[in-house]
């Protein structure tokens, strides 16, 4: 009997997948990395809670080429500074990716805010350009001038937070309790260059970063990176407090559930 691909597997390829996923190489990207000063009162206002702003209004926009095993991967992430209790870290608004498989884990696992989208970068000589597209908006822009060799900071953790929810299958709230989830990196440099430039953010109603305005450039960065992640869940939340903060994740709030608009009769 031919094998049916879509049976199930043997608990020796489940138990394959699992060992090879834990132990992943590191693979290393080459981005800009950009930090702004924005206004605190519009960062407050994308928080969801229990979720409060850090001390720092401050906007994090990375944009990363990888190449995943053979298969190039643009990745790029924009978050607010933010605290949970006394511990500071990021909270994403969006992370736009170009490719399918690059979103499945993310938003699944752990909750990512992530969305297809066109994800570039360039190097000319001292010259560097990112830009991330959707819907034909280049709604946020980092270019510059390399300025100079920095020194490649030690490792580190950095800490982003997550919303992961299920909207319910009747329509109304969600299937469970949403959960925050709190997800620790190591970052690792190898390379690093100062960057003299500028972040341009463009209106979009589906990805409305220059809701953020750049009030003051803290920095920009161009160099080579790699991280791991570890996730945990580490509180479930009032429904009623995260429905404001759905559309966040969706273009439009409507299509989990298949709607569309009726057009009007002519």
């Amino acid at each position: 009997m031919p094998k049916v691909r879509y049976g199930p597997r043997d608990p020796q390829a489940v138990a394959q997948a699992r060992a090879s996923a834990a132990q992943l190489p590191d693979l290393w990207s080459t981005g800009v990395h950009a930090v702004w000063e924005t206004d605190p009162d519009a960062l407050a206002q994308v928080l969801p809670p229990p979720l409060k702003p850090a001390a720092k209004p401050y906007i994090r926009a990375t944009v990363n080429q990888v190449d995943v095993f053979g298969t190039p991967l643009g990745a790029a992430a924009i978050s607010a500074a933010c605290a949970h209790g006394a511990e500071e870290g990021w909270y994403a608004l969006v992370m736009p990716m170009t490719t399918e498989r690059s979103l499945i884990g993310g938003r699944e696992v752990f909750g990512e805010p992530k969305k297809l989208a066109e994800v570039t970068l360039e190097q000319d000589g001292d010259q560097v350009a990112a830009r991330v597209t959707r819907h034909g908006v280049t709604f946020v822009e980092i270019h510059g001038r390399i300025s100079g060799l920095l020194e490649p900071p030690p490792p580190y953790v950095k800490t982003d937070w997550y919303l992961k929810f299920l909207p319910a299958v009747d329509g109304h709230g969600f299937d469970a309790d949403p959960l925050l989830v709190r997800c620790l990196r190591t970052e690792k440099t190898r390379v690093l260059h100062a960057v003299d430039g500028e972040v341009v953010l463009r209106d979009s109603d589906l990805d409305p970063i220059a809701d953020l305005p750049v009030r003051r450039l803290v920095e920009i960065t161009f160099g080579e990176k790699t991280s791991d992640q570890r996730g945990e869940v580490v509180a479930r939340l009032d429904p009623r407090s995260v429905l404001p903060y759905v559309h966040q994740r969706y273009d439009d709030p409507a299509q989990v559930h298949d709607s569309v608009e009726v057009p009007d009769a002519d």
